[in-house]
C-alpha cells in the first residue's frame, strides 16, 4: 500500500529511508510553523543570554588583554609593599628597561584649619610616570606642570573637604596646594582595591610629608617598558620572567605582564560569565517546559496525520525521524535568533555604558562562546523534545483516532529514554567542566534536578487532587478546580515554568536578605568607632593618652601590623597551587600579617595549641582554620612568607576559629614574636568610644588625633560599612536583575500553556453560555484557577527557594541564615500578579469568542 504520491511502502528499503524522511519532514514544515513561536521563543531568550554573556565576556577579555600595556603601565611591573627597591634590585630593573617608580599608600588629608578630614588614596610619581597613556587633569597648564606646584586631586576630595584648585590641605606633617584636579589616570585599575578619592603627589612631595617610615604600609610599584621589543611577544615576556625570577628570587616583587595585567580583574570577568552563563542555561530549562509542551501540543494536532502514515505502513522509527527533524529545524531557528540577539547585546551594552566602564571594550566573539550556546540551545531542545516525541510514535494507529476522548499514557521506547538520559548527562557535563568551581557547578545543576523534580510532581498531585474534589460550591469554584484537574489543563505547566523561575528569585532574595543581615545586626553591639592605621611603635603611647583625655571611657586595642606574601605552602610556590576560587585571594598579593603572645580576641584554637608567652623556639605560626582546610593545610606544615623582601618560614602549630564579624584586631596569619619582632612595622589599634557618644564626640575625637599625629590614618567603621554596602547592594541589585530572565522564561512559557488551552477554554465557554452561565461566572472561575494556581506555584517556590538559600548562605557562605517575610511576600505577589495578567488576557480572549465556528467545527 502507499500514498498517491508514493512517499510510503510497505516495506521501505533501508537504502531510501532517509531520503524518505527529509522529503516528508519538509512537506511538513511546509504546512505551516502553526504552535512553534513560543517553542522559538523559549530557545531564543536562553541562547540570547549565554551568547550575550559570552560575547560581553570575549570583548571585556579582548580589551583587556589588547590594552594591557595601558593598564599595567608598561610590559611588566613588579610590586611589593613596605620596602622600596633596594639599590641592586633598581640596578636591575633599569639593565631591563625604562622603569617608572609609583609609591601609594592610604591616608588622610586634613583642611588647614582641622574642622575636617577624609581618607584618600595617596599615589606618588616620578618624572618617567606613565610608560603609557597620559594623566588628564583640569585647572592647570598640563600633568607634569601641576605635579611639580602642588598635588593632582580627585574633585570628590575636594567636595567633601569644601576646598579649590589653588587652596592648601595638609598630607601627613606637610601643607600642600592643590594645583590641578584629577580627570583621568592610565592605570587606575591595576591598583587595589580604592577605600577614598585618589590625590597624586611627586615622590619628592611624598618623602617631605614624613608618611614614610620603616613599617609604614606603603605599596611600591615599577613599571617596565622592555628594552629591544621583548614585551612585543609572548615568548619575550615569558622569558623576561624567567630572567627576574633568577636574578630576583627573594625580592618578595609580585610580578604581571600585559598579557594578565591583572589577574584579580580577570578570575572576576571569567566568574561573572560563569555565573550569568548559569543563569541562561537555568533560563533554557525554564523554558524547555514550553519546548515540552509546544512539541506536544504539535503532535496533538498531527495525530491524524500520524495515524494516517501508521495505516499506510509506516514505521515508528520514520515517523520518530520525520517529527524530529522537524523540531531540530525549529530549535535551529531559535537558536539562530537567539546567537543573532545575543552578539547584538555587548554592542548596546558599550553604547550605553561604554563610558562608565573601567577598560573600552573590543568586539572579539570566540569560537568556545558561540559553541557553549549552540551546544545548550540543541541540548535542551532535544531534552524537552523527545518524550512527547517518543510518546507520539509508540501509540498505535486506532488509538491516535480515538485520543480526542480516550487519551493513553505510554512511555517512550528505551533508546529514546537512553537518548534522554544521555543529553542531560552533557548538559551536566558541559557546564560541571565549563566552571572554574566544578562543585559550584555540580551543586548548581543537582539543585535544577531537584526542583524540575519537585514541580513536576507537584502538578501531577495537584491535578490527581483535583479531580478527586467533588461537589464543590459555589459553582465558580467547582468549574475552577475541574480546570485544574483536566486533560490537557493548565496545572502541570504553570507549576513548573513559574515555580522553577521564582525558586531561583526567592533564593537570591533570601540570600541577599542573610547578607544585610550578617552585615548589620550580626555585628557585634559594641563595635570599635575607628580603625587607626599606620601608628609609630614610640607612638602609641601618647595616641592612646589622646583618646583616653577625650575619652577616659574609650577602649584602645593594638596589634603590629606588616604585609607580607605568601611564597611557599608545604615547600611549594603558591604559583603552582590549584587553590579553591575561594581561597585564591589568600595566595594573590600581600596579606596582613601580625605576631603575638596570646591568641587574639575574636579567635578560638580548634586545633593544636598556642605557644606559651616569651616563647623563643623555632619560628611558628597560627593560621586561620577555614582557609587552611581549603588550602590542604594542617598542624606541623611549613609556609614561607616573604616580608620587606626577605623570605621567612615557620611551621603551623595551631588552627584558629575566627570570628571576623566580632571586627576584632585578626587576621589569616599569627605568628610567634620572635618570628617577626625584629622586623620594622607600625601598630594598627582600634578605638571604641562608650555607647553614649554622639557623632560630634567621634567628630572631635578624629580632629585632635589628625592635629596631634598627622601620620596616622583613622578610618571611621561607620563610614567603611556604608560605603560596602553602597557596592553590595548595587550587586545584589544586579544579580536579581539577571534572576529575572529565568522568571521571563517562565513567563513565556506561562503565555504558551494559556495559549495551548485557548481552543478548549473557548469550546468550555462556549457550551457553559449555552447553558446559561453569564460572562461574570466563566470570569470569576477562571480567577479562582489563576490564584490557586499562583498560590501552590509560589508556596512550593518559597519552601525550595528557601531550602537552596540555607545551603548556600550557610554551607557555602558559612554565615547565619536570615529568612524574610519581605521576600516571600515578594515572590506571592509577582506570581499572583504573572498569572493573573496572562490568565486575564487569554480570558478576555476567551469570552470575545464568537460561539458559532466553535459549535459548527464540533
Amino acid at each position: 500500500m502507499t500514498l498517491a504520491t508514493g512517499t510510503i511502502s510497505d516495506q521501505p528499503k533501508r537504502t531510501s529511508t532517509w531520503p524518505l524522511v527529509l522529503k516528508l519532514a519538509r512537506r511538513e514544515l511546509a504546512a505551516g510553523w502553526s504552535g512553534f513561536s513560543i517553542f522559538i521563543a523559549c530557545i531564543a531568550l536562553g541562547v540570547m543570554v549565554i551568547t550575550g554573556v559570552g560575547a560581553l565576556s570575549d570583548a571585556l577579555r579582548a580589551g583587556f588583554e589588547r590594552q594591557g600595556r595601558m593598564i599595567l603601565g608598561g610590559d611588566a611591573t613588579f610590586s611589593r609593599s613596605h620596602a622600596r627597591a633596594t639599590p641592586t634590585e633598581r640596578q636591575w630593573l633599569d639593565g631591563e628597561g625604562r622603569v617608572s617608580e609609583t609609591a601609594t599608600m592610604r591616608t588622610m588629608a586634613r583642611r588647614l584649619d582641622g574642622e575636617d578630614q577624609a581618607l584618600i588614596e595617596l599615589k606618588s610619581v616620578d618624572t618617567a610616570y606613565p610608560h603609557v597613556g597620559a594623566v588628564n587633569v583640569a585647572g592647570a597648564t598640563s600633568y607634569a606642570a601641576a605635579l611639580a606646584d602642588g598635588v593632582i586631586a580627585d574633585p570628590v576630595l575636594m567636595e567633601r573637604l569644601g576646598v579649590k584648585v589653588g587652596d592648601q590641605i595638609r598630607i601627613g606633617g606637610k601643607e600642600i596646594k592643590i594645583s590641578a584636579a584629577l580627570v583621568s589616570e592610565p592605570d587606575g585599575l591595576i591598583d587595589r582595591l580604592t577605600y577614598g578619592p585618589r590625590v597624586f603627589a611627586s615622590i619628592e612631595t611624598l618623602m617631605s610629608t614624613g608618611l614614610v617610615q620603616p613599617g609604614t604600609l606603603v605599596r611600591w610599584r615599577y613599571a617596565l617598558a622592555l628594552n629591544d621589543g621583548r614585551g612585543d611577544t609572548k615568548d619575550g615576556l615569558i622569558a623576561f620572567r624567567d630572567d627576574a625570577k633568577r636574578a630576583l628570587p627573594e625580592a618578595g616583587f609580585s610580578l604581571a605582564d600585559r598579557r594578565d595585567p591583572s589577574p584579580q580583574v580577570t578570575r572576576t570577568l571569567e566568574r561573572l560569565r560563569q555565573f550569568l552563563t548559569l543563569l541562561g542555561l537555568t533560563s533554557l530549562l525554564v523554558g524547555g517546559v514550553g519546548v515540552a509542551n509546544a512539541v506536544a501540543t504539535f503532535m496533538e494536532k498531527r495525530r491524524k496525520v500520524i495515524a494516517t502514515f501508521k495505516s499506510l505502513g509506516a514505521t515508528s522509527h520514520t515517523i520518530f525521524a520525520v517529527f524530529l527533524g522537524q523540531i531540530m529545524a525549529m530549535a535551529a531557528i531559535g537558536v539562530a535568533i537567539g546567537l543573532v540577539l545575543g552578539l547584538i547585546v555587548p554592542g548596546i551594552l558599550m553604547t550605553v555604558y561604554g563610558n562608565v566602564l573601567p577598560i573600552q571594550p573590543e568586539i572579539s566573539i570566540s569560537f568556545a562562546s558561540l559553541a557553549t550556546a549552540i551546544a545548550y540551545g540543541f541540548l535542551v531542545a532535544l531534552l524537552f523534545s523527545l518524550w512527547p516525541l517518543g510518546r507520539a510514535e509508540q501509540v498505535s494507529a486506532s488509538v491516535l483516532f480515538r485520543d480526542e476522548v480516550a487519551p493513553e499514557r505510554v512511555l517512550p521506547r528505551w533508546p529514546i529514554l537512553a537518548v534522554m538520559g544521555a543529553a542531560a548527562l552533557a548538559l551536566v557535563g558541559f557546564t560541571v567542566f565549563s566552571s572554574d568551581s566544578k562543585l559550584i557547578a555540580l551543586g548548581f545543576c543537582g539543585g535544577l534536578i531537584v526542583v524540575f523534580l519537585v514541580f513536576i510532581g507537584l502538578g501531577d498531585v495537584v491535578t490527581r487532587l483535583a479531580r478527586r474534589v467533588r461537589g464543590a460550591r459555589p459553582p465558580e469554584l467547582a468549574l475552577a478546580v475541574a480546570n485544574l484537574g483536566a486533560p490537557g489543563g493548565l496545572t502541570r505547566s504553570v507549576v513548573v515554568s513559574l515555580g522553577s523561575g521564582l525558586s531561583l528569585l526567592v533564593t537570591v532574595a533570601l540570600a541577599d536578605a542573610s547578607l544585610v543581615n550578617e552585615l548589620s545586626a550580626r555585628l557585634p553591639a559594641q563595635s570599635p568607632n575607628y580603625f587607626v592605621l599606620d601608628i609609630p611603635k614610640a607612638d602609641y603611647p601618647g595616641l592612646k593618652q589622646v583618646v583616653l583625655n577625650q575619652s577616659p571611657a574609650a577602649v584602645l586595642e593594638e596589634a603590629p601590623m606588616l604585609r607580607g606574601r605568601l611564597i611557599n605552602l608545604k615547600g611549594k610556590p603558591v604559583e603552582q597551587i590549584k587553590a579553591p576560587p575561594e581561597a585564591e585571594w589568600v595566595l594573590n598579593g600581600d596579606r596582613g600579617l601580625t605576631y603575638a603572645d596570646k591568641v587574639p580576641e575574636g579567635s578560638k584554637v580548634v586545633a593544636g595549641s598556642w605557644w606559651e608567652p616569651g616563647y623563643d623556639g623555632e619560628p611558628v605560626v597560627s593560621f586561620e582554620a577555614d582557609l587552611a582546610k581549603l588550602l590542604g593545610l594542617k598542624i606541623g606544615d611549613m609556609v614561607t612568607v616573604n616580608v620587606l623582601g626577605r623570605n621567612v618560614s615557620a611551621k603551623i602549630t595551631n588552627l584558629r576559629e575566627v570570628k571576623w564579624e566580632s571586627l576584632s584586631l585578626n587576621f589569616v596569619m599569627v605568628f610567634s614574636p620572635n618570628t617577626l619582632k625584629g622586623a620594622p612595622h607600625n601598630y594598627l589599634a582600634t578605638i571604641t568610644l562608650p555607647k553614649d557618644a554622639s557623632p560630634a564626640d567621634e567628630a572631635q575625637l578624629a580632629k585632635v588625633l589628625g592635629k596631634t599625629y598627622p601620620a596616622v590614618t583613622a578610618i571611621r567603621v561607620k563610614d567603611a560599612i556604608d560605603a560596602f554596602s553602597t557596592v553590595f547592594t548595587k550587586i545584589m541589585t544586579a544579580v536579581r536583575v539577571a534572576g529575572s530572565v529565568t522568571l521571563l522564561a517562565g513567563a513565556l512559557v506561562l503565555a504558551g500553556a494559556l495559549a495551548t488551552a485557548q481552543r478548549r477554554r473557548i469550546l468550555e465557554a462556549v457550551i457553559l453560555k449555552a447553558l446559561g452561565a453569564t460572562r461574570r461566572r466563566i470570569l470569576t472561575a477562571h480567577v479562582i484557577e489563576y490564584l490557586l494556581l499562583a498560590a501552590v506555584a509560589a508556596l512550593f517556590a518559597v519552601g525550595l527557594g528557601t531550602i537552596a538559600a540555607w545551603v548556600t548562605v550557610s554551607q557555602v557562605m558559612d554565615i547565619d541564615f536570615n529568612f524574610s517575610w519581605s521576600a516571600v511576600a515578594a515572590a506571592l505577589a509577582l506570581a499572583t500578579g504573572l498569572v493573573i495578567l496572562f490568565g486575564g488576557i487569554g480570558t478576555w480572549g476567551v469570552l470575545r469568542a464568537r460561539p458559532v465556528p466553535y459549535l459548527r467545527s464540533e
